[in-house]
Formats: structure tokens, C-alpha cells, sequence
């Protein structure tokens, strides 16, 4: 174990061996800023004052070349070699609510969602610990790094925890998924992590806005605010934007949800449709930041919004809510991927 400082906080917590510094922060409980946990947002950038540190990825995209000068580093990237003296920026609103933790996770069962997007059922040793809307990073074998993805089920105590995942064309994480996982297969889980989890002492309405398999973290927000009565005061709006409209999906997860078609509603649109389909397709067409405007349309102010998708949607989506309409920040939750 090393000892890691951090300058002018007060605060000091122990990072185990081959945990980065964000992990070691965040098993410690402190509120240690990130996003992504993977090297490309650059949210848990830090300034090494003293200690010794080996570097995950040099070129992680996080990091600026004026960083680099600055000798700033990404606490997702870096495991300490030696006891280390830092300085970076706590933030409370970061403080994790439920400490992450690593441990052995064993496929037990596979569910296939659309064409290209399947779920993977692991099972853990101890109840499966997280808030609705958070994710995981896996550490696959044969494939360098973790991968981050997002819980779909429930916090539950047998353990379980469901993941809905896209395969990506020449990914190694999920082709090592869809080709090289079978059940009984052992991984190792680390999380829960992200900050795009339901805040369930809100009384503003909600909306869900996903996009490929960013569907899976707001199935489990639908089905958290269910599960709770919530939906017995408030409303849930549930956009979902695909290519095509063989890649639409969600709508049979929401269906099996108590208040479907009346507190819950659901609105996919396709960004794209061929000429053999048109007749087939009775939805919207074209990007999910337009259909958003048009059906909440004045009321955009008077909800909460979770999303998780491509990253094109997402800025997509908060130049409509941030730039146009001037939905408080505040009323707003994602967790960066790239």
C-alpha cells in the first residue's frame, strides 16, 4: 500500500497495489472529481507535487500539451509506485454514495436486446451495490484495460448485475464479449462509479434520453423510479434515438413497468430511413435533441434530465437545453464517454 497526499485538504488515503489513484480516492470515500475513468474527459486531472508514479496511457487524450508543461496528470491513469504528494481539487458533490469496489464476477446468463446490442448477466459473491444510472468498468480477458458500462437492473442482494452492451466493430471489449465470454466465464468488476445516478428527492418530472447502449443505465433509472412509487408524482418521458429502425429498442423494457402509457411515456426517433422501410416506420424522423423540443416544447424547464449515448447526442442535446433554452445545469446529468 502506498500513502497518498493531498496538498492543502487535509486529506490522506491509502491506494492499493495496481489501483490507480482515482480508484484508491474513491474506495477512500473523498470526492475526487472524473467522468469517464478512462483517460479522455480530463475531469480528474492533478498536479504530482513529490512521489513517484507509473503512467497508464502517455497520450491519453485528457491531457492538453499545456498540461503536459504543467506536469498535470489523470488520476484515472496513473497507479503510485511510492508514497505520493498531490494537489488536485476535491469536490463534495463527488464524495462517491456507495464506495467502489473490485472483486470476481462470473457470467451466468446472456439476453439478446436488438441485432447488435445484447446483455451479459454477471453474479457477484456480495449484493450488488450501486445507485440507478451508474456504471462499472470490466476487466475482460485478453484485452488490455478495462471498459466502462452501465448497469441496467436494480441495486439487488443476490449479486447481479446486467449490462447491455453494443458490439462496436473492431472493439476488443465487446467482440471479447459477443465472441469469447461464455457463461460460467470469470471476470473481475470494479465500481460502482459515475455521477448520472436518479436523484430521487426531486419532484420535478424526468426525462430519459438515450442512444445505442446508453439505454441500459436509463432502463434502470425508469425502473428505479417505479420500483420506489415515484411515478405516482411524477412523470417519466423516455427518449430513445436510433439510425434505423431495426436499432430501436426499449420500449418492450418500459412496457412490463407499472404506469406505461400514462406516467411513462416512450418517443424513439431514427436519424435515418430507407426506402424499403418508410412504409413500415409511423415514428419520427430525425435527430432526438429536435423531437425532445418539439414534445416538451415550453415545459423544458420543469424537468429533470438524465442521458447516455454517443457523444455527438449528448452535446447535441445540451446545446438545446443549455444554449437555447437555458435549462439550469443543475437539472442535468450525464457521465462523459468518448
Amino acid at each position: 500500500m502506498t500513502t497518498i497526499h493531498i496538498e492543502g485538504s487535509g486529506q490522506t488515503f491509502a491506494c492499493a497495489p495496481n489501483d490507480t489513484l482515482l480508484a484508491g480516492g474513491l474506495r477512500a470515500g473523498l470526492g475526487m472529481p472524473y467522468e469517464c475513468t478512462a483517460g479522455a474527459c480530463g475531469t480528474c486531472k492533478f498536479e504530482l507535487l513529490e512521489g513517484h508514479l507509473e503512467v497508464l496511457w502517455d497520450n491519453a487524450p485528457g491531457l492538453s500539451a499545456r498540461d503536459h508543461a504543467k506536469n498535470r496528470k489523470l488520476a484515472c491513469q496513473c497507479r503510485p509506485l511510492t508514497d505520493c504528494r498531490i494537489k488536485m481539487r476535491l469536490d463534495d458533490a463527488c464524495v462517491p454514495q456507495v464506495n467502489p469496489r473490485k472483486q470476481t464476477a462470473t457470467l451466468i446468463a446472456t439476453n439478446e436486446i436488438t441485432h447488435d446490442i445484447r446483455e451479459f448477466r454477471f453474479a457477484t459473491d456480495t449484493a450488488a451495490a450501486f445507485r440507478p444510472g451508474q456504471f462499472a468498468t470490466l476487466q475482460l480477458p485478453g484485452v488490455n484495460g478495462t471498459r466502462a458500462y452501465s448497469m441496467s437492473n436494480l441495486p439487488n442482494s443476490e449479486g447481479e448485475w446486467h449490462f447491455q452492451v453494443r458490439r462496436v466493430q473492431g472493439g476488443n471489449g465487446s467482440n471479447t464479449l459477443f465472441d469469447h465470454l461464455h457463461t460460467g466465464d470469470q471476470i473481475t468488476l470494479d465500481g460502482p462509479f459515475g455521477m448520472a445516478y436518479l436523484r430521487e428527492d426531486s419532484v420535478r418530472d424526468v426525462v430519459c434520453i438515450a442512444g445505442g447502449s446508453g439505454l441500459a443505465p436509463m432502463v434502470s433509472i425508469a425502473r428505479a423510479m417505479a420500483n420506489a412509487g415515484q411515478l405516482a408524482t411524477r412523470r417519466l418521458h423516455f427518449f430513445y434515438g436510433a439510425r434505423t429502425q431495426r436499432d430501436v429498442c426499449g420500449e418492450a423494457l418500459l412496457e412490463a413497468l407499472p404506469g406505461f402509457g400514462d406516467r411513462i411515456r416512450f418517443y424513439p426517433a431514427i436519424s435515418s430511413v430507407h426506402e424499403h422501410e418508410a412504409s413500415n416506420w409511423n415514428g419520427r424522423i430525425g435527430f432526438i435533441h429536435e423531437y425532445l423540443e418539439e414534445v416538451l416544447g415550453a415545459d423544458l424547464y420543469g424537468h429533470d434530465y438524465y442521458m447516455a449515448g454517443p457523444t455527438p447526442m449528448i452535446q447535441a442535446v445540451l446545446d438545446t437545453l443549455q444554449t437555447r433554452h437555458n435549462v439550469d445545469k443543475s437539472q442535468i446529468y450525464f457521465d462523459r464517454f468518448f
